[in-house]
């Protein structure tokens, strides 16, 4: 198992910065994802650890050790990319033997690693195989057990599952994490669904524009946002926000929006900054409730759309501000197109960020 330090990296191409200033470490053993938007930085990072990109600036270290300098096969690490690299003149066995050609390993040894690899992937049976005879998800099995019979020091994979369909996504992530928990191999995972990152990664890397928004566990990332755009990426539906002047009214912290003005829970005070800036509050469907409007605080609007998704539905109300809100309710509430509604929120739910922080 091996420790992963990236100490001030970055990476221009050009006149455009990929990659600026990063600084992180990653314990032995951790399956951690690098999550973000197309752009955000997060590929040319997990090329840089692999050694197909050379950082303009900073170090790469393995337990300590820099391999900056090193190319990728003296890196002892294996690659899973998005499309499955397999070689279509060769079978599946043949295309796993590849990563083992220049070993220096016996026959037996060379048998034994395959037969585990293949058997624990459930690949086994299609080792006669030829790739264009393989589904999408046997493909990307196939390549897994590539990269584990080298028995690497990490594993770094690029958006792996993103060309298949939701089901097959589903099951393999489930097989990922545990094969990643049984071999117990550092493992940086790529991806931009933030599905993926949460229920997979033991530790997230949320990226944008180039820089890290924020690292943590899920729980963390998810319930104790740092910026407006981690708490927007994070969750689905996605955060609600309202944008405001900051203020004080009768004794009580307000956000002056549009055409509405918002009365903030007394806890998000700490939070606040400068009087008269502007800030956003955030709240996430499942916080907010559908009222009359007699209750304080709350937010007039009008329903634009419902979305049935059989669990629940997901009311879109139009604000009287011009913003649009989602709202989770029960499958069986009744609401309909066109209804003025009013929203309210769970003060101890509620979020409040500063306007300086970037927003896409």
């Amino acid at each position: 198992m091996t420790t992963i330090r990236l100490e001030g990296l970055r990476k221009v191409f050009g006149s455009e910065t990929a990659v600026e200033n990063t600084n992180l470490e990653f314990e032995s053993g951790k399956f951690v994802v690098f999550l973000g938007p197309s752009g955000c930085g997060k590929t040319t990072t997990l090329n840089m650890i692999a050694g197909f990109e050379t950082p303009t600036e900073g170090q790469v270290r393995f337990d300590g050790r820099s391999v900056t300098d090193l190319p990728p096969h003296a890196r002892n690490v294996a690659m899973v990319f998005q499309s499955a690299l397999l070689y279509p003149h060769l079978t599946a066995l043949a295309n796993i033997q590849m990563s083992l050609r220049h070993a220096g390993l016996s026959a037996d040894e060379t048998k034994a690693r395959i037969s585990s690899a293949t058997q624990f992937l459930k690949v086994d049976h299609l080792l006669a195989k030829k790739p264009s005879a393989l589904s999408g998800g046997e493909r990307q099995r196939v390549a897994l057990a590539k990269a584990i019979v080298r028995q690497p020091s990490v594993f770094l994979m690029d958006e792996p599952f993103s060309a298949l369909d939701a089901a097959l996504r589903n099951s393999l992530r489930a097989e990922l994490v545990h094969l990643q928990k049984t071999l117990g191999v550092t493992t940086v995972f790529v991806t931009h669904d933030q599905i993926e990152a949460m229920t997979m990664g033991d530790v997230i890397v949320v990226m944008n524009k180039g820089r890290v928004e924020q690292v943590g566990s899920p729980d963390q990332i998810y319930s104790r946002p740092n910026t407006r755009f981690v708490a927007g990426f994070i969750g689905s539906p996605a955060m609600n926000f309202v944008e405001g002047v900051l203020g004080e009214g009768a004794g009580a912290l307000q956000l002056q929006a549009k055409n509405s003005c918002v009365a903030l829970p007394e806890r998000l005070r700490d939070r606040a900054g400068e009087r008269g800036t502007t800030h956003w509050l955030g709240v996430r469907p499942q916080h907010m409730r559908i009222s009359d409007g007699a209750a304080a605080p709350s937010i007039p609007g009008e329903v634009w759309a419902v979305e049935r998704h059989g669990k629940e539905n997901v009311v879109i109300v139009q604000t009287v501000d011009g913003g649009t809100m989602r709202v989770l309710t029960a499958p069986d509430a009744t609401i309909s197109v066109g209804e003025k509604v009013a929203l309210t929120f769970d003060p101890e739910r509620a979020y409040l960020f500063s306007h300086e922080y970037p927003e896409s």
